[in-house]
């Protein structure tokens, strides 16, 4: 039995790139394919292999598309590199100018490796590099040519058996998504001590709209809401609520995180702070969802739908809840 032949991309996006921009970047990959890794602190793997079924398009075509995406939604151009493995692909992406794609196939990779300067291998460090250039060895093709027992001697047998690895070009490492993350928080600190009880039902109101919009994000449900506060004296309350059904649907969770609010009765509480964790999560392709014949569900769910789209696009800030849009809070 053969072993299916590997399609690795290594993207280099040519932009400073702020956490929550690149978990969207991750996201936006996810749609091309689902095995996608990031490599901070502005690239990102991906193991194109079962995608070339979907798209039916060659290792290259879908590389261009991955970059078309990058620059028509986020306006950032990107370098990549094309091979069979996870250190191929990022040694090709180096090689690679600006804008451009370097595709190494399986049957020209050591043909590639060959001229290339000793150091372009990962891990080669300083000394490393110092002492194979002392016995002229400053091309990959000359350490492949070199007897392993005179590399022994002067590595020592693991580093040489490393390095002769990967001057072959043999990487085994799998393209690893990142796991799901075991909750969720939003937290806000205010700007003073508050007693008004409208700014109190706005910034939990704000929080839980955040909470709803990373759970979208990242295709999960909640299943618990705990709500946190924070008050002047630093004493805080926590108060948690079980959800009648995984949802990642702002006002639903907005209507948890509220009845929490309102049960502890904070009229003349001075606030600082509040949290927001949601935990208990799911994939939200797996979670069951009530059915419902409320037409008024499916429209809110549609313009939810719509609003994250513009978001996505636009920014964070482009659609906000209207009861949000005259809050004063700033966010830690």
């Amino acid at each position: 039995m053969t072993t299916r032949q590997r399609h690795i991309a290594h993207l280099y996006l040519h932009a400073a790139l702020t956490e929550a921009r690149y978990a969207d970047i991750i996201e936006l990959m996810s749609g091309i394919t689902p095995h996608v890794q990031a490599v901070p602190p502005n690239a990102v793997q991906l193991d194109l292999t079962s995608a070339l079924r979907y798209f039916d398009l060659s290792p290259y075509d879908v590389v261009q598309l991955a970059k078309i995406r990058l620059k028509a939604l986020y306006g950032i151009d990107s370098s990549a590199g094309l091979a069979g493995n996870r250190m191929l692909a990022a040694m090709a992406a180096d090689a690679s100018a600006p804008g451009h794609t370097t595709w190494v196939p399986a049957e020209r990779a050591a043909e590639w490796l060959y001229p290339r300067p000793v150091t372009a291998l990962p891990g080669i460090g300083r000394a490393t590099a110092s002492t194979l250039s002392r016995y002229g060895l400053h091309t990959v093709g000359q350490v492949v040519d070199m007897p392993p027992a005179t590399l022994q001697r002067l590595l020592g047998a693991g580093q040489a058996r490393l390095l002769v690895e990967r001057a072959r070009g043999y990487d085994p490492r799998p393209v690893t998504p990142m796991e799901p993350a075991a909750y969720l928080i939003a937290d806000l600190v205010l700007d003073r001590d508050c007693l008004d009880p409208v700014q109190h039902h706005r910034s939990v109101l704000g929080l839980a709209d955040q909470i709803g919009q990373r759970l979208r994000g990242e295709g999960q449900v909640a299943g618990r809401i705990t709500l946190t506060v924070r008050y002047a004296d630093r004493s805080s309350t926590t108060r948690m609520r079980k959800l009648p059904e995984p949802t990642n649907h702002s006002p639903a969770l907005a209507a948890a995180a509220l009845g929490l609010l309102t049960a502890l009765g904070l009229q003349r509480a001075r606030v600082r702070a509040f949290a927001i964790r949601a935990d208990d999560l799911l994939p939200a392709g797996g979670a069951y969802r009530q059915l419902s014949l409320d037409r008024g569900d499916a429209r809110a769910r549609a313009a939810e739908a719509a609003a994250d789209r513009a978001r996505q696009r636009f920014g964070v800030e482009a659609v906000r809840p209207a009861a949000l849009a005259t809050a004063t809070a700033v966010r830690s």
